[in-house]
């Protein structure tokens, strides 16, 4: 947070528009410029933009969708909240789904599927892409609703909570699949304090216009016109055509994010960076250390969370070290605990051992601080504070 910001928002508070208009607009518009997607529609958080478009696709009571594991609950939440069964699959080393536990989980029930960019790491979209266009697979698709038909295959539905600037085979994060949804929470490289985005990216002959509309109606009760639309000479009548939601994003949330965007590609991804390099390098002397991959021919991360891994340790040495870099004040984080150890889903039956490679990434992870004013002293401490805490719990 700093002037820019500040004037942003106060121009916002002045103008006379708070709630969704202008700025929310222009936000979308140059969302869809940096990621390369058709459309962009700002929503309220990341939560309501993957809902929204489940419930557009018509994902109901019966069907199925197949989810990493290894996520934040939102991923599977949203799913309950349709009436649809969550699928968990395991995920591979580098923290994202794996194509073969997809491919194993695949019914006819199948409607989406759902992976998960963790840390800002994107996911093998195009393998992804490939397998869901499958002669075999596309056989076992049952349609039910005019999109499920019209697409005629399950629908890839990316959560790039974590991603966006991401970049896989050239293609930013935001156009790799079918439709991709980013979040603008408080924690993430670019935040508006809450708030999300949905990118459509949909094959033809889908509509995006059309889409667009549809869903801007959806997040505002269904209303068949937002309140910036009915500023025009005579445009205060409109329709209610569904039961819809409340998940429009404000311009005082927007201001925000224009000056992010304008910023963030040449600012904070180089800061973030620059932090992960440091990180990368100081832990590389240690035989210990398991380095998180963040670049490579292919892919490029978005810095996001940096996934230290602490090789040969149990579950409970990895907690045990995580006391003691907090005995040394430096406070550290583990993302995530695997779904199916939590206790809803752990209720529903779940079992972790079915999910080996998700355990074991979690039972050694430890997450090191990542933030735009992390200075290259403050990250030296925290070198130190995770050497020492290791060394004191395993020796080394």
């Amino acid at each position: 947070m700093d002037q820019r910001i500040v004037d942003e928002v106060v121009d916002t508070l002045y103008s006379g528009w708070i709630t969704t208009g202008p700025k929310t607009k222009k936000f979308e518009k140059l969302l869809s410029e940096y990621g390369g997607q058709k459309v962009t529609l700002c929503v309220s958080s990341a939560s309501a933009g993957l809902e929204l478009m489940l419930r557009w696709f018509g994902v109901t009571e019966g069907d199925e969708v197949i989810v990493p594991a290894y996520t934040y609950s939102a991923t599977a939440n949203v799913v309950v909240h349709c009436g649809a069964k969550v699928v968990f699959v395991d995920v591979g080393t580098d923290f994202n789904i794996s194509i073969k536990a997809i491919e194993k989980a695949i019914t006819p029930r199948t409607k989406v599927i759902m992976p998960v960019d963790i840390a800002g790491w994107p996911c093998d979209y195009n393998e992804i892409n490939a397998l869901v266009q499958r002669a075999d697979i596309l056989r076992l698709f049952q349609p039910a609703t005019k999109e499920q038909h019209l697409l005629n295959r399950i629908l890839v539905l990316s959560d790039a909570a974590h991603s966006i600037g991401g970049q896989y085979r050239g293609k930013r994060v935001g156009n790799l699949t079918d439709v991709t949804v980013y979040s603008f929470h408080a924690v993430k490289n670019l935040t508006t304090a809450e708030g999300g985005a949905v990118c459509l990216n949909l094959p033809e002959p889908f509509d995006h216009t059309a889409i667009y509309r549809d869903l801007n109606a959806k997040s505002l009760h269904g209303q068949t016109k937002d309140a910036l639309a009915k500023t025009q000479i005579g445009g205060w009548r409109y329709d209610i055509i569904e039961p819809g939601y409340k998940y429009n994003m404000t311009d005082i949330q927007a201001s925000i994010g224009l000056v992010e965007l304008s910023r963030y590609e040449d600012d904070m991804l180089v800061r973030r960076k620059q932090i992960f390099d440091r990180y990368s390098a100081a832990f590389s002397r240690h035989a210990w250390a398991q380095i998180p991959q963040y670049e490579s021919h292919d892919k490029k991360s978005s810095f996001h969370v940096f996934l230290l891994r602490i090789k040969g340790v149990t579950e409970t040495q990895r907690d045990q070290i995580i006391r003691e870099i907090f005995s040394r004040e430096v406070a550290v984080n583990v993302h995530f605990v695997p779904l199916p150890m939590m206790t809803y889903y752990h209720n529903q039956g779940y079992e972790i051992k079915d999910y080996p490679v998700a355990y074991d990434n979690y039972s050694r992870e430890i997450s090191l601080p990542v933030y735009y004013d992390l200075t290259n002293e403050m990250a030296d401490t925290v070198v130190a504070a995770v050497e020492e805490s290791v060394r004191s719990v395993i020796g080394e």
